[in-house]
């Protein structure tokens, strides 16, 4: 399993983790040439070599008409998002609807724009939250735009070339303070980001001073983790340090781990409930019914209840994903009136499903390999459609079937 872990210990911008993501990469001219052949209009990104606190890593230069944002618009890559009437009328502002056509015209994949516009969408959400507003009528600053398009759009390219199968987010240290944005002075972390970070841990710490973590980077984070976590046990092939431009007592960098494992090691819940006043045929129909639900696995246990009566102890194993589902579906089809639940981690193999012709027909073969073990077998409904099609047993099919 290709795990990709993001270290958030100075927070997250899009330009410091779009440098981390490069620094994976041995060819990293060519994966610049890539970066600035998308088409983004009068934008060029560069890295530079650098280190902080003695650490070598990468920091992204994305420039716009051939400057950066000021460092007094932002800290790391502070966006400015704002309603129209709020500006300087010589300034040039973009609609979501802007922003969209843009992604839409680049020279990327369906799914890097795809990605890219549904990120956008939740810093347009934010802003339109924290004004009172709907996305359609927030408008974003020109330079601020094409900064965070840039930023966006690279790590989308890069998350999708990586082609890893886990995003892991450690908990987001944002900083503290005040920052100073075109409406005023605002608390760390801005009222934006705050709104991203919803049900996403944070924290923050007296040791730094400023603003750590920005809208574009909890947006990111909002988008594409697939879960948040300290560090867990990885077996890590590669590491990437992004740096950001301000200095403090602790390394500003954002550090990402890419771990390749052919051992797959994923979350489960597990949901327990006992009865000793249901049928066998309804056991069975409530076994039907979460297994069409999406549950791994359900299974009974018979058990001894209070009084000495006979039971069952219904087990349901199910991702954590549609958990609540599955306990809607326990307590509608069982008489159980209490659930017990517990997290386990589960250990699977890889697998795929070929199709064969054979001396006997089509078959489905079930292949799975890991942790240096491989297997197969043929899929049970497809030789009993075959021992039924040719009038024989299921032993005689097995007997005589040939790969």
């Amino acid at each position: 399993m290709k795990t990709l872990f993001i270290e958030c210990n100075m927070g997250l911008a899009g330009d410091m983790l779009t440098a981390a993501l490069i620094d994976l990469f041995d060819n990293k001219e060519d994966i610049l040439k890539e970066l600035n052949s998308f088409g983004l209009k009068d934008v060029e990104t560069s890295i530079i070599k650098d280190k902080k606190c003695g650490i070598e890593g990468i920091h992204v230069s994305v420039k716009y008409h051939g400057q950066e944002e000021s460092e007094d618009m932002h800290n790391h890559d502070h966006e400015h998002h704002h309603h129209e009437h709020e500006h300087e009328h010589h300034h040039h502002h973009s609609s979501l609807e802007d922003i969209k056509e843009i992604i839409n015209g680049l020279n990327v994949s369906d799914k890097v724009k795809k990605d890219s516009i549904n990120v956008y969408e939740l810093l347009a959400e934010a802003e339109a939250h924290v004004h009172g507003s709907t996305i359609n009528d927030i408008h974003f600053h020109e330079v601020g735009t094409m900064d965070a398009i840039a930023d966006i759009v690279n790590v989308s390219y890069l998350l999708d070339k990586l082609n890893v199968e886990k995003i892991i987010v450690s908990p987001i240290h944002v900083g503290r303070g005040f920052v100073k944005c075109a409406h005023g002075i605002l608390p760390v972390p801005a009222p934006a980001t705050e709104y991203l970070l919803h049900n996403i841990p944070y924290y923050s710490k007296d040791i730094i001073e400023g603003e750590l973590c920005t809208p574009t980077g909890a947006a990111l984070a909002k988008y594409y983790a697939d879960e948040f976590s300290y560090m867990p046990t990885l077996n890590i092939e590669k590491s990437g340090y992004g740096l950001g431009t301000k200095d403090f007592k602790i390394a500003n960098v954002v550090r990402v781990f890419l771990s390749k494992d052919e051992n797959k090691q994923v979350k489960v819940i597990e949901l327990d409930t006992n009865v000793d006043d249901m049928t066998g045929e309804e056991i069975a129909f409530a076994t039907e019914r979460l297994m069409k639900a999406g549950a791994y696995e359900v299974f009974t246990t018979n058990i001894n209840m209070k009084k000495n009566r006979p039971g069952i102890l219904l087990s349901v194993i199910c991702s954590e994903e549609i958990e609540q589902e599955i306990v809607k579906e326990i307590f509608a089809n069982t008489s159980t009136i209490g659930i017990r639940k517990t997290v386990k981690d589960r250990f699977v193999l890889d697998r795929q499903i070929e199709e064969k012709d054979t001396n006997m027909g089509k078959v489905r073969i079930k292949k799975s390999s890991g942790y240096g073990i491989e297997k197969e077998k043929i899929e049970n409904d497809d030789m009993v459609e075959l021992a039924n099609k040719n009038d024989k047993t299921l032993l005689e099919i097995k007997r005589s079937i040939k790969l």
